[in-house]
């Protein structure tokens, strides 16, 4: 699992899927604002069609990948990030401070990773290690 953390801290840029109303899957491209142990954090806008939706279906699956290798995550969203969490991350962040006013702009989320798996397709055969974390702290 210290491999898909490590690999994770370099490579923030995560397509996430969720699934609409209409029962169809949705791809967008997110970046992890912070880490904590298996708890990712992300930041979306209140008016944004993936924050309804995430309101109605939390699950999730996200996808790192670079190279040979990727990493697939699964868990589900929860809102309950604290204030000063939501600060630290608008505060740490170019690109929020940017395009939202104040951090309170943003709704905060918090990842803790169910299921993980990684890939790694350079050696022969491929390295693949799935980890299930069901019954750590959420």
């Amino acid at each position: 699992m210290e491999a898909i953390l490590r690999f994770l801290k370099s490579h923030p840029d995560v397509a996430l899927a969720t699934v609409g109303d209409d029962g169809l899957p949705k791809i967008r491209v997110f970046q992890i604002m912070k880490q904590d142990g298996h708890t990712l954090y992300f930041a979306t806008a209140p008016h944004k069609e993936v924050y309804q939706q995430l309101q109605h279906r939390p699950q999730v699956e996200l996808l790192a990948m670079s190279g040979d290798v990727s990493v697939r995550l699964a868990g589900t969203i929860y809102f309950d990030v604290a204030d000063s969490v939501g600060e630290e991350i608008y505060n740490s962040t170019p690109v929020l401070k940017r395009l939202y006013a104040k951090h309170s702009d943003m709704v905060y989320m918090r990842l803790p990773i169910v299921q993980a798996t990684y890939f790694d397709l350079a050696p022969t055969p491929p390295l693949v290690k799935h980890y299930d974390l069901r019954n750590e702290q959420q």
